[in-house]
């Protein structure tokens, strides 16, 4: 059966409870983007967001609706990579929740201590998120506290707020590519240009490091794929979301996959021309634009930069990558490795 999106009434409802939270956040269109793609471009600043990521929406409107639902729920569980966690532990911290947020081992240090300083009891387990989100079940189910999916009905209604504010700023442009990690990035932007009416094509991206969600949309079933990404650990997914899988077999147009080589670019390119931080799976939109700039040529193409928690070490090797010429004006890559990964 297919899953029924939100209407646009329910995701201006959404977008209620989130901006109770925060503002919008602005789309900007950067000259060295717009440059580099050749092509008009706008950048979503999904960074700009108080948790540095799009994820904060969804927790607010799905804790907003459990609180209203069950009001005697004081402990919820959830597994993520970063963002979901300090989306969950934002929200929590609003309605006198305890949020419990496993992560895997090896998980970026500056994302535990943000969700620590939101009051987040961080549980660290396993090697990959799908080992945490199973362990997440788990201790769901041994301490009767309530369990948060990556991906729900709430969930997506409050992130398609972004789409929201982004297709009525510019409700014009002829595709946008979004990252995909659990779904509820590109499945918000299915639900928010069905609700508006837009021919807008969507285009998603996934790490050619973590092919789960391309490998099942080509094949039309659900296929496990294995990770081994270092640089964009929100789209580090190896096993698709039902629910999420089913609206983009749907929704979107195609899936495409960018190498880690491409992210570090995409990630330097945004910080050289909008002087914005991205994260790895915060870059891959843009990652993905470039590998198809060829096609985009005339287009009007929308970019989200879902993210930008970094870890600063990580991201010094990235940009410490550039070597100047001689007149510091033009730029050139050299040989670098990160975690045991060469880049160029």
């Amino acid at each position: 059966m297919a899953v029924l999106l939100p209407s646009k009434e329910q995701l201006i409802s959404a977008g209620k409870i989130v901006y109770d939270a925060m503002p919008a956040t602005p789309q900007y269109s950067w000259p060295l983007i717009n440059q580099a793609l050749e092509t008009e471009v706008w950048i979503k600043h999904e960074n700009h967001t108080p948790t540095g990521a799009f994820k904060m929406r969804g927790g607010l409107v799905y804790l907003h609706a459990l609180a209203e639902r069950a009001p005697e729920i004081k402990h919820v569980v959830s597994a993520t990579r970063g963002n979901h966690g300090l989306s969950v532990g934002f929200a929590a911290q609003r309605h006198g929740m305890i949020a419990h947020i496993v992560v895997p081992r090896g998980n970026s240090s500056e994302k535990n201590a943000a969700m620590r300083a939101l009051g987040v009891d961080v549980i660290e387990f396993g090697d990959e998120f799908q080992d945490c989100r199973e362990h997440a079940a788990n201790l769901a189910k041994a301490n009767d506290w309530h369990m948060i999916p990556s991906m729900h009905r709430d969930l997506l209604a409050g992130v398609a707020s972004y789409w929201m504010e982004l297709f009525t700023a510019q409700p014009d442009l002829d595709v946008v590519f979004v990252p995909i990690g659990q779904g509820s990035g590109i499945c918000a932007a299915a639900a928010a240009k069905q609700a508006l009416g837009l021919k807008t094509k969507i285009i998603g991206v996934v790490s050619a490091h973590a092919l789960a969600y391309k490998s099942s949309f080509e094949a039309g079933c659900k296929l496990e794929a294995p990770v081994s990404t270092k640089l964009a650990d929100g789209l580090a997914c190896r096993v698709p979301d039902d629910v999420s899988l089913e609206i983009i077999m749907s929704s979107v147009e195609k899936i495409i996959a960018v190498t880690d080589t491409e992210v570090a670019a995409a990630m330097k390119l945004l910080f050289t021309a909008t002087h914005n931080v991205a994260e790895g799976a915060g870059a891959a939109a843009l990652a993905g634009a470039l590998q198809l700039k060829e096609g985009l040529k005339g287009l009007k193409v929308g970019l989200p930069l879902c993210g930008g928690n970094v870890d600063a070490k990580q991201f010094s090797i990235i940009i410490g990558a550039w070597n100047f010429a001689s007149d510091a004006t033009q730029p050139k890559t050299q040989q670098f490795s990160f975690a045991g990964q060469r880049f160029v």
